[in-house]
């Protein structure tokens, strides 16, 4: 009797557990999306060579939005819950008028085009880790990191990116010579066997 009960106990569990993965993944879903976003601004930034200021205020925004879903379940009462609003809110706005003020025509002169996209995503990623220490949120201080750590990394790729196409063009060299030289080896060895037995 206590094997069946062992055995009724054990089958729901890989269930479970697929369920607790599930939902685990569908409240990461909304920190994924906006890093990507994030990422994705950056890059069309850096081809189009135009900034995106109404991406970056939407962007904002909408990582506001997710602070505030994010805290809503753990703050209790109405006061605590219209504070919550309140200093997001704050927070975002500052966020915002930050931006909005390196958009400036005369401060956006001083950097190119590509910098500023930079710039932009950096701020995001301030505001975002910031907002994340304030709520206590491990998921938000994360993405806030996530975007900090993606603005040296796009800048590293984007200088890397010549030593990569002059490696790659080495590579293809080297191995162009090689092959010619493989394939003229063995004309040349027959040809030389060839004069020595007309000789």
């Amino acid at each position: 009797m206590s094997e069946i009960d062992a055995q009724q106990h054990d089958a729901p569990e890989p269930t479970l557990t697929r369920a607790g993965a599930g939902h685990f993944l569908w409240q990461q879903l909304p920190y994924a999306v906006a890093l990507l976003l994030a990422i994705a601004g950056v890059a069309y930034t850096n081809v189009s060579h135009q900034p995106l200021v109404g991406y970056w205020e939407f962007l904002a925004l909408a990582i506001g939005v997710v602070c505030v879903i994010t805290k809503w379940p753990e703050t209790e009462g109405r006061e605590r819950q219209i504070r919550l609003v309140w200093t997001q809110a704050l927070h975002w706005i500052a966020v915002l008028v930050t931006m909005n003020i390196m958009l400036v025509s005369g401060v956006q002169q001083m950097l190119p085009t590509p910098a500023t996209g930079l710039v932009l995503l950096m701020l995001l990623a301030l505001g975002t880790f910031l907002a994340g220490v304030s709520l206590l949120s491990l998921q938000i201080a994360f993405l806030g990191l996530a975007m900090g750590a993606a603005v040296p990394a796009i800048s590293w790729l984007k200088q890397s990116i010549f030593f990569f196409l002059l490696g790659a063009v080495l590579l293809i060299g080297l191995a162009i010579s090689f092959w010619l030289r493989q394939d003229g080896r063995p004309a040349g060895g027959t040809t030389g066997a060839q004069h020595q037995t007309e000789a």
